[in-house]
């Protein structure tokens, strides 16, 4: 398993950063790693995510320092969505089949988690995030067909999408994790429009099923002093809550949002105004 690290900047420092000091801070571009996890342990919320990418091998997910404990979720919880292929998630001795667009969440406390391939549909990969937890929810497997729908936006706007909320209260409890899939219509390139921050709460964004050669602009930064970093498939971004949360693609694509802070409302949003952006 291997973990990389990013700590938390001040918005007026990131005011300060080129594109090359940007993506370094808040692109995590190793998401999917043959046969292995591949984390990223950002201290804006203290929310760990990546991807386990099981060909060969079975991969379990491990604690150790960095988490101040040897059990992965000792104190943590954690959302699961399969993106590709066919594999199995292992709980605990439970074992969950899982297809494209089938999520997964496991609560705190839960000793062993891993990772294997099945089927012939190709070699799994699982997306995920984590977030610190207070106390022990059951684990809940989430096909896509039980995950909480919402249709929002308009071909007009170049925004028509549905929401899929996995790790939601409308679906399941959690401790402060949320998350879903997006997935736009064809035609459609905006994820939000007009943008929207929320203090209360940071996003971490995952993007793929891309085209080729398709590129994501993911909007960063305050409303005033905005910045862009291009987002290639299967690539993640932190996005602090002091940043705008948005982004526009070349072409339709999908992305996975994950949340963590001050509450669990998905409309707990403020948004700016397109023309009041800088």
């Amino acid at each position: 398993m291997k973990l990389e690290k990013r700590f938390t900047e001040h918005p007026e420092d990131a005011k300060c950063y080129d594109t090359a000091k940007l993506r370094e801070h808040f692109l995590f571009d190793k998401v999917f790693v043959k046969d292995e996890i591949s984390l990223c342990y950002t201290h804006s919320d203290r929310v760990v995510f990546g991807g386990a990418f099981p060909v060969m091998e079975k991969l379990r997910l491990l604690g150790g320092k960095d988490f101040g404990s040897d059990v992965f979720l000792d104190r943590r919880e954690l959302g699961i969505i399969c993106i590709d292929g066919n594999g199995t998630v292992s709980a605990d001795g439970q074992v969950y089949e899982m297809k494209k667009g089938d999520g997964l969440y496991i609560g705190k406390g839960t000793k062993e988690v891993s990772f294997a391939a099945a089927g012939k549909a190709g070699p799994p990969k699982f997306y995920m995030a984590s977030t610190p937890a207070h106390t022990a929810y059951p684990t809940v497997f989430i096909p896509i067909e039980k995950a909480n729908p919402r249709k929002l936006g308009e071909a007009a706007t170049s925004n028509a999408r549905t929401i899929y909320q996995y790790v939601h209260p409308a679906v399941l409890q959690s401790c402060q994790l949320t998350m879903g899939m997006t997935i736009l219509e064809e035609g459609s390139v905006w994820n939000t429009m007009p943008v929207h921050t929320h203090e209360r709460r940071m996003e971490v964004y995952f993007y793929f099923d891309m085209k080729q050669g398709a590129v994501v602009f993911h909007l960063h930064g305050q409303p005033g002093e905005t910045r862009h970093i291009v987002m290639n498939n299967e690539q993640a971004v932190i996005s602090p809550s002091w940043s705008i949360h948005s982004g526009a693609g070349t072409a339709s694509y999908t992305f996975i949002w994950a949340m963590a802070g001050e509450n669990q409302i998905f409309d707990d949003m403020d948004t700016v105004p397109a023309v009041d952006l800088k």
